[in-house]
């Protein structure tokens, strides 16, 4: 059996690590008080440097803590929608076939793993939300006189991320007010980010992108039908069909729905390989869904050039409408819209300062852009879960607290204590068992 050149790539870099890390393990140098330590599978590389830098930019206590207590609420109101959102999905796993059901690679933000993250502009987007937020944590800590042990990287093979090391005993002796700033400043600081990325990514494509034509894109053509007979192919957009325009999906339908099999139709639509507009006479086959209308052979994308454009500048405020508009700009990866590349990317033309770029420069800068903002959101979102150890595991525990301490005010601090830790325990398996759920329940 021959094996593909990236899996022989891979086993050998995985076993070369595996052999680095036994090496250094016989030889002491990987321990708790060492520079080197593990954290699972993952090497911790340890480093005093940097803390002096994170004392001078948390010297500025009165505005750290503002963005901490704004970072609490944020990440107490993510909590609860994300919450609300894994509870409501749970119902709606119940209603899809097996077939449909989600892999369990999908669970995990791994670029490379999960197969809706590119590797390339996954890892770049990851490692730099990682790191950003680990830095949030040390700056807020230091401005609330938490000490910071080390700062360092996380590696596993490759680069996957950095920590920062506070303190534990400090952290545990501190305010609850001032561990819940820390706590929150990883997820303060992925939302700004995504925000940040987003608004970027909304300037250069709403001041460099214009669609080709107004209609719906093709995204494939079937072999050997009335389509690729007529040299229509992927990155063209059909503008109208008849004489009547197809602005949208649901206008091509309608107008197709009209027609009978051997029916020649006048199509009028834009050609990426002839950049220009192209009339011409498609005889059409017959439907294979419903043998009584025209069929073209043509697949499109779930929304149109013009669409796309719009999703990416403001989905809030597109012809999606507020609701659609937004969780189409998340979803794009998984309609195969992101990275926009190939035949998507020919939908499109450049205008502006940016046009010099290039086709190829401008959209892998505009993609990576997207994936910085996409990462830093679900990086945001997966750590207000409250589930320990994630961000969201230690606030919980804190807003927990707070409550018993308010609802049982003869309690000592010991009964409270307990209490606590078993409504976190519950909370975490509620989280555990909710994402299980969703693998799980198409499949019984």
């Amino acid at each position: 059996m021959v094996f593909p050149t990236a899996i022989v790539a891979v086993v050998a870099a995985i076993a070369g690590y595996a052999l680095v890390l036994i090496y250094l393990l016989h030889r002491g140098l990987i321990g708790p008080d060492r520079r080197l330590s593990l954290l699972g599978p993952a090497l911790m590389i340890k480093t005093q440097r940097g803390r002096g830098w994170l004392d001078r930019v948390g010297r500025f206590r009165r505005l750290w803590s503002v963005l901490g207590d704004v970072g609490w609420i944020l990440a107490g109101i993510s909590m609860v929608a994300i919450m609300l959102l894994l509870i409501w999905e749970a119902f709606l796993v119940l209603q899809i076939p097996s077939s449909a059901a989600p892999s369990p690679q999908e669970a995990l933000g791994i670029p490379g793993l999960n197969p809706i993250i590119p590797i390339g502009y996954g890892i770049v987007a990851l490692v730099i939300g990682i790191v950003l937020h680990e830095l949030a944590h040390g700056v807020v800590a230091r401005s609330q006189q938490v000490g910071v042990k080390s700062l360092g990287i996380l590696w596993c093979v490759i680069p996957i991320g950095a920590f920062v090391e506070q303190d534990d005993q400090e952290m545990t002796s501190a305010p609850r007010r001032s561990r819940a700033r820390i706590a929150a400043a990883g997820v303060l600081m992925n939302f700004a980010l995504f925000v940040g990325f987003f608004l970027v990514m909304s300037l250069l494509v709403g001041t460099t992108v214009q669609p080709n034509a107004t209609g719906v894109g093709i995204a494939y053509v079937v072999p050997n039908s009335p389509a690729a007979n007529a040299s229509l192919a992927a990155g063209d957009i059909v503008t109208s069909v008849n004489g009547t325009s197809t602005p949208t999906d649901l206008a091509l339908f309608d107008v197709l729905s009209h027609t009978v099999p051997n029916q020649t139709v006048a199509v009028t639509y834009y050609s990426s390989s002839q950049n220009q507009v192209v009339t011409t006479t498609i005889p059409l086959g017959t439907n294979p869904s419903n043998a009584s209308i025209g069929f073209m052979g043509i697949g499109l994308t779930f929304v149109t050039p013009t669409q796309l454009k719009e999703v990416f500048v403001s989905p809030a405020t597109s012809s999606l409408g507020p609701f659609v508009g937004p969780i189409a700009w998340l979803l794009l990866p998984l309609a195969g819209l992101q990275p926009i590349q190939g035949s998507t990317a020919a939908y499109f033309h450049l205008a502006g300062p940016l046009a010099g770029l290039g086709s190829n420069s401008f959209w892998i800068l505009a993609n990576l852009i997207y994936w910085l903002a996409w990462m830093n959101l679900l990086l945001g979102l997966s750590n207000s879960l409250p589930l320990v150890p994630l961000d969201g595991g230690l606030l919980f525990r804190d807003y927990a607290g707070a409550l018993v301490q308010r609802l049982r005010r003869g309690w000592s601090a010991l009964r409270v204590e307990a209490a606590v830790s078993k409504l976190s325990i519950a909370a975490s398996l509620l989280v555990v068992v909710l994402i299980v759920w969703q693998f799980v329940a198409p499949r019984l």
